[in-house]
């Protein structure tokens, strides 16, 4: 190489690890083809989420007019399976078939739960709204409790699987770096979820709402078929029925010993919870209070996904040069104080610049806060316990998760019905004030987390990553 092309190459270097943070992602053992295939589960569990924490809660509350706590708590059902990640992460660490398979059964199990939430789902909505007049009562509720109950498990059973198939087939170096690009992929597909649902649903009407969920059910299937095509190698040396199979009990003690790893789901849990709550209020919030029409709330859930994405970019770099985890995790628990700060005001101000703002500075902080945490908990786990370890760490999350959910819905209502009553005095007598209230409890809950993870940076070694190629 010519003098001229070397100094090109070094001074390209620097900018090319910042413009493409994911390319070193790749590996001989890996391709990026393949990888970016695995990861459309994460693209179908974006879209999932985006239907059922942003845009069914608004089409819920604003056009069904079904009740805030309501939504809330069908919104929130789904953390009863939370534990059960754990659990489905060791099952799929420990799968034993005469095929050979570990993965790839749970993956499909997930695939097809998640399918059949989404296919009873829109009409189980109708009846629930009051639409249907001669279904009994119980049908309603019932129906609609199934069918979150089914997507939430196969969200949990898809994700804690697909992301344990991809530290198998990652090499140790690179696998934080792996798991963070499917967390890339999840906020893409919310992405671009919600921009394709906010098209589709404006204007609103029944006969739209059930078209747009059973084609989301339709895709599900697609992209994870296409994502688990001949991904998991077949072993049944190794994956037999005759092989030994480790109790959970043993295996979950094995990963918790220590005061770190409790500490570590400690902040997790606060840190969740913190971020959270605000996600059944956040497009009533933008409906109700700042006037805005659904087309334009859906689009704060791709607000929040763009600062997704932009965390977990800013996320992997800092990743690369060796930032401690903790510390980075830290620091997305920061800009969610900001964040939530803005939103506080953004009501009474009625600004819908600070509201974007403040959308977009949950979704930045939120991710850093993920993938702090997500690449710790990758410590904690050994060859072949990939799936124990994620799935722990998710079952604490998604608890977290849909808790401050319920919380956050219930914590609403009372504030407004005490407002309402005249309780918190003419002043707080607004619609804003119970959205306000979730965002303070928020922000306390960042600064126990804080409280948390603090005595844990600086404690845990940096995973080695390869070098930038020159």
């Amino acid at each position: 190489m010519s003098r001229y092309g070397a100094l090109s190459a070094r001074g390209w270097n620097g900018p090319g690890s910042v413009l493409l943070p994911f390319a070193s992602v790749a590996t001989p053992e890996l391709p990026l083809g393949r990888l970016l295939r695995l990861s459309l589960f994460q693209v179908s569990v974006g879209m999932a989420l985006v239907l059922v924490i942003g845009t069914l809660n608004r089409v819920m509350i604003v056009e069904l007019g079904v009740p805030a706590w309501l939504v809330a708590l069908m919104i929130s059902l789904p953390l009863v399976l939370a534990p059960l990640r754990a659990v489905v992460g060791h099952r799929s660490d420990t799968h034993r078939s005469v095929l050979g398979w570990r993965r790839l059964p749970y993956l499909w199990m997930g695939t097809l739960l998640q399918f059949g939430g989404f296919a009873i789902m829109p009409f189980a909505l109708i009846v629930l709204s009051g639409d249907a007049p001669n279904a009994p009562t119980f049908v309603g509720p019932a129906a609609s409790a199934l069918a979150f109950l089914l997507v939430g498990a196969g969200l949990h059973t898809t994700q804690t699987v697909g992301l344990a198939l991809a530290t198998d087939l990652a090499p140790p170096a690179v696998r934080s770096r792996v798991v963070t690009l499917f967390c890339v992929m999840l906020l893409a597909g919310m992405l671009g979820s919600a921009v394709l649902f906010g098209r589709l649903l404006a204007p609103f009407s029944e006969l739209r709402l059930i078209q747009v969920i059973q084609g989301a059910s339709v895709l599900t299937l697609l992209l994870n078929f296409t994502a688990v095509w001949k991904q998991e190698v077949r072993d049944p040396k190794r994956h037999g029925l005759s092989q030994p199979r480790p109790s959970f009990r043993d295996a979950f003690r094995s990963l918790g010993a220590g005061v770190r790893p409790r500490r570590r789901l400690l902040s997790v849990g606060l840190g969740t919870m913190a971020f959270s709550m605000q996600d059944v209020l956040l497009e009533p919030y933008g409906g109700q209070v700042l006037r805005l029409p659904v087309g334009v709330t859906t689009t704060l859930t791709a607000l929040l996904a763009v600062g997704g994405l932009t965390g977990f970019a800013l996320s992997a770099l800092l990743l690369g040069r060796q930032l401690d985890r903790y510390r980075l995790a830290a620091c997305g628990v920061t800009l969610g104080l900001l964040a939530f700060a803005a939103l506080v005001f953004a009501g009474p101000l009625g600004s819908t610049v600070l509201f974007g703002a403040g959308t977009l500075l949950t979704g930045l902080g939120s991710a850093v806060f993920v993938v702090g945490t997500l690449a710790a908990a990758m410590e904690d786990a050994r060859d072949g316990e990939g799936g124990l370890a994620l799935g722990t760490w998710g079952a604490v999350q998604a608890f977290a998760a849909g808790l401050a959910i319920l919380l956050g819905g219930v914590t609403h209502d009372v504030v407004v019905a005490l407002g309402r009553a005249g309780t918190l005095g003419p002043v707080l007598a607004t619609q804003s004030t119970g959205y306000g209230a979730v965002y303070c409890i928020e922000i306390l809950l960042l600064f126990a987390t804080l409280v948390a993870i603090g005595p844990l940076a600086g404690l845990a070694p940096a995973i080695p990553v390869p070098a930038e190629p020159a």
